[in-house]
C-alpha cells in the first residue's frame, strides 16, 4: 500500500509539474504576444505622430510660401485699380507681374493638392497600357512657348513603341515636373536632352540639361518633400520644393526608380520603369 501511496504522489507532482509548465509556456506565449501588440500599438502611434507632423508641416509651408505671391498679387492689383493716371507701359507692366505672380500661386496650390491627395491616398490607382514614347513626344511639344521663351534647346531621342503599365495621368506628372525643372534651372540659351530606350525588360527615361550643378552630399535630399538646392532662386521660378518629392513617389509607386546624378555644369535624372508587351 505505502508503495501505491508514493507511486501515486509521484504521479500527482509529475502532473502538477507538467500543468505548471503548460501554464508557464503559455504565459511566456502571451507576453511575447502582449510585446508584439504593444509593438505594433506603438508603431501606429509612432505614424499617427508622424502623419500629424507631416500635415503640420504642410500648412506651414503652404503658410508660408503664398503669403509672398499672393501679397504681391493683391499689391499691383490695388495700384492699377487706385492709380487711373498710370501710363499704359506701366499699366501693362503691372499686370504683367501680377499675371507672373497669379501664375506662381497656381504652381504652389497644385503641387500641394497632389501632395495632400497621396498622403490621403483619396485617388484610385489606375493601371493600364501607356503609350510612353508618344506621352513623351506629346510633352516635349508643349514646353516649346517655356523653352522658346528662355532660348533653350530640347533635343529628344526616343525609341519608338515604347510601353509601360500604370496610371497616364501620374506618369504624365512626372516627366512634367522635370522638364519643369530643367527648364527653371537652365541658363538662357542652354541645351536639354530627353532620350527613352528599351533596357533589361523594361524603359529607362533620361532627362539631361545644362545649369547649375548639384553638390554630392545634396543629391541625396532632393527628392526629399520641401527641399530646395537655392532657396531664393527657388522662391523666384520654382514651387514648393515638392515636384521631385511627387514624381518619386509616383515612380516607386509604379515600381520604378527615379535618381539623379550631377557632373560639372550638367544635371541628369533617370527614371526606370517596367516594359509591357507592344
Amino acid at each position: 500500500m505505502r508503495n501505491f501511496w508514493i507511486a501515486f504522489l509521484a504521479c500527482l507532482v509529475a502532473a502538477c509539474l507538467a500543468l505548471l509548465a503548460g501554464y508557464a509556456r503559455r504565459g511566456r506565449r502571451l507576453r511575447r504576444q502582449c510585446r508584439a501588440l504593444e509593438e505594433e500599438l506603438e508603431g501606429l502611434r509612432r505614424s499617427s505622430q508622424e502623419g500629424q507632423a507631416r500635415q503640420k508641416d504642410l500648412v506651414a509651408f503652404l503658410a508660408h510660401d503664398l503669403k509672398t505671391p499672393l501679397t504681391s498679387v493683391v499689391g499691383y492689383l490695388t495700384i492699377l485699380d487706385n492709380r487711373p493716371d498710370l501710363t499704359p507701359q506701366e499699366r501693362g507692366r503691372f499686370t504683367h507681374v501680377a499675371l507672373t505672380k497669379a501664375q506662381r500661386l497656381e504652381t504652389l496650390l497644385e503641387e500641394f493638392f497632389d501632395i495632400s491627395r497621396m498622403e490621403l491616398r483619396a485617388e484610385e490607382e489606375r493601371r493600364v497600357e501607356v503609350g510612353l514614347s508618344l506621352l513623351l513626344e506629346q510633352l516635349a511639344d508643349e514646353f516649346y512657348p517655356l523653352l522658346e521663351e528662355k532660348g533653350l534647346t530640347l533635343e529628344t531621342d526616343i525609341q519608338e513603341r515604347l510601353t509601360t503599365v500604370g496610371d497616364p495621368d501620374k506618369l504624365a506628372r512626372v516627366f512634367d515636373n522635370l522638364l519643369r525643372n530643367a527648364v527653371s534651372y537652365s541658363p538662357p540659351g542652354g541645351r536639354i536632352r530627353l532620350t527613352a530606350a528599351r533596357e533589361d525588360g523594361g524603359v529607362r527615361v533620361r532627362l539631361e540639361n545644362q545649369g547649375q550643378g548639384i553638390p554630392e552630399g545634396e543629391l541625396s535630399n532632393i527628392f526629399q518633400r520641401f527641399y530646395r538646392l537655392d532657396a531664393a532662386r527657388s522662391s523666384a521660378t520654382g514651387g514648393a520644393g515638392l515636384g521631385l518629392a511627387i514624381a518619386k513617389e509616383i515612380v516607386e509607386s509604379h515600381g520604378g526608380t527615379i535618381s539623379a546624378e550631377s557632373t560639372g555644369q550638367t544635371v541628369i535624372f533617370q527614371v526606370a520603369l517596367g516594359g509591357a508587351e507592344v
